[in-house]
Order: C-alpha cells, then sequence, then structure tokens
C-alpha cells in the first residue's frame, strides 16, 4: 500500500513539473513563433534573423510568419499559432494595438506575448525598441540646426508602425516651438515597396514645388522612406533640398558618405532590441519575472562627419 502511494505520489510531482515547464516539443524545445507583416523591411528582417540565431543558441525552435501589410491576416495567423500551442510569441515592428483579443487569448492560454519594435500593451509581458520619442527629438533638431529653423519640410511617415506614429507625433509637438518652420504636407508611405512609394510620392511633390525654396528639406519617419525621398531629389537635380531619415540601415548611411540628399538619421540598435527580447524570454521560460514592460536599446545620431 505504501508502495503504492509513494509511485502516485511520484507521478504527480512528474505531471506537476511537466506542466510547469511550459508546452514544448517532443524533444523538449520551445516553440517560438516569431511574426510581423513587415518581414520585406531591411531593419525588420534583421531583427528577425537576429532573433532566428539566438534562438537556435538557446536551443529553442522558431516559426517565422510574414503576412506582407496585411493586418488581419496577421491576427488570423496569431490565431493559428495559439491554436498551436507556442510557447511564445514575437511581434516584430507591429501595432499590438490592433491585436488586442488575439494578445488577451494567448496570455488566458498561458503563452507569453513579446514586441520587438513594436508598442507595448495589457496582455504582453514586454516590448523592446529605441526610445522613439528621444529618437525623433534628436533627428528633428538636426533638421531644424541645418535648415535654419525655417523653410518648407516635407513629412513622410507611415502612422500605422507604433514607432513611426510615436516619432510622427514628437515632431508635431517640436513644430509648435518652430514658428519658421512649416509643415508643407504629411504623406503616408505604404508598406511594402517603402522606398519605390516614397520616390513616387517625392517625384509628384517635386513636379507640383519646382521653384527653388519651395521645399527646403524632408523629414521621413523611418529610412526607406528618406532613401526613396533622396533618390527622387537626386534625379532632379535639386541641390537645395535635405532629407533626415531613422534606423541607420546600410544603405542610408552609404547615402549619407558619399553626400547624397539624405544627411542625417538616426542609428537604432536593433540587434541590441533582440538581445533584450531573448533575455526576457529566457527569464519568462524559467519562471522568472521579466525586468520590465518597456526596455530601451540606445541609438546614436549619424552624419557624414561619422557615417
Amino acid at each position: 500500500m505504501k508502495k503504492g502511494i509513494i509511485v502516485l505520489a511520484a507521478l504527480l510531482l512528474v505531471i506537476g513539473l511537466t506542466a510547469c515547464g511550459g508546452k514544448t516539443g517532443k524533444d523538449g524545445a520551445k516553440t517560438v513563433s516569431i511574426m510581423t507583416p513587415y518581414l520585406s523591411s531591411v531593419t525588420t528582417n534583421e531583427m528577425v534573423e537576429s532573433l532566428k540565431k539566438q534562438s537556435a543558441d538557446k536551443g529553442w525552435k522558431t516559426n517565422v510568419v510574414d503576412t506582407k501589410g496585411d493586418m488581419g491576416q496577421l491576427a488570423s495567423r496569431m490565431e493559428d499559432v495559439i491554436s498551436s500551442k507556442t510557447d511564445a510569441i514575437v511581434l516584430v515592428s507591429t501595432d499590438p494595438n490592433q491585436l488586442k483579443s488575439q494578445i488577451q487569448r494567448a496570455k488566458e492560454k498561458g503563452i507569453p506575448v513579446f514586441g520587438a519594435d513594436s508598442g507595448y500593451i495589457e496582455g504582453m509581458v514586454m516590448n523592446a525598441t529605441s526610445d522613439n520619442k528621444e529618437m525623433s527629438k534628436l533627428i528633428s533638431d538636426h533638421l531644424f540646426k541645418s535648415i535654419g529653423d525655417k523653410g518648407e519640410i516635407v513629412v513622410l511617415t507611415h502612422r500605422p508602425h507604433p514607432g513611426v506614429l510615436a516619432r510622427t507625433v514628437q515632431l508635431d509637438e517640436l513644430l509648435k516651438d518652430k514658428p519658421e518652420v512649416s509643415k508643407l504636407t504629411e504623406q503616408q508611405v505604404e508598406v511594402p515597396g517603402p522606398i519605390e512609394n516614397a520616390r513616387k510620392q517625392m517625384e509628384s511633390l517635386l513636379l507640383s514645388n519646382k521653384e527653388e525654396g519651395s521645399i527646403t528639406a524632408v523629414w521621413a519617419g523611418w529610412d526607406e522612406a528618406a532613401i526613396g525621398a533622396a533618390q527622387a531629389i537626386e534625379a532632379a537635380g535639386r541641390k537645395d533640398i535635405i532629407v533626415t531619415g531613422i534606423d541607420g540601415n546600410s544603405q542610408a548611411v552609404a547615402m549619407i558618405k558619399k553626400g547624397s540628399p539624405l544627411v542625417a538619421t538616426v542609428k537604432q540598435n536593433f540587434t541590441g532590441m533582440t538581445e533584450i527580447v531573448v533575455k526576457q524570454m529566457d527569464l519568462v521560460f524559467q519562471g522568472k519575472a521579466a525586468e520590465g514592460t518597456e526596455l530601451y536599446a540606445p541609438a546614436s545620431l549619424i552624419t557624414k562627419d561619422n557615417a
């Protein structure tokens, strides 16, 4: 009788430990679902590849889902990965406000949701990003100084992205203290294909603003939009317009080095963001709490002087 009780107790202990360990594959490896609508973006792809590598180094399996700009499809696919009993979900460059019900469902199922350069909302564990307000201030102050605190600026943005939205909102606040700097127009650059789309939009703006001084500068919420705008300005032979971006991707830095209309960007530490996410995920897998809900990787201003 005692032997039977001991065996039963041992079985219950094993079951309990297995439950505490989370949902793992047959070989015991954790599965991490990496989800984004923007894999075609250079920086998003950089983060996804970094997450894959670091996960592999930890012995975790990864499943990458890209919906090519379709947020509705992303919500549907997130439902699928929740049903598949994934161990964790990482949203990359994604507005979590458009996935509220899915994030809540994941939480109810005990599946932690992390963000990499996304926003943070209730139900998620945490998000790692740059301080978008600070980056916007850094690049905007540089642009204002470059144009002598006066002129007509074009704003190229993509407000569905939480980071770009925060940068654009911060620009609007800064412009309130710059009475001689006017926003000629704000235009949304569609994704996927931001470089080509920004180039076409800038070409149209140049045709309707041919006089020198009619456009002083282009403030772009991220580098790919800045690259497209700079390409159009350079092709048109306009020497009177400068462009700024944010991200610090390799193509943008190369254009800054060679002396194109793109004169500055803010370099984000995308690998640093993913390192933060993986560290927090590891803590959660160990049954520990994350170190915060919004954690920042440092960023720096890049100009021709230090490109």
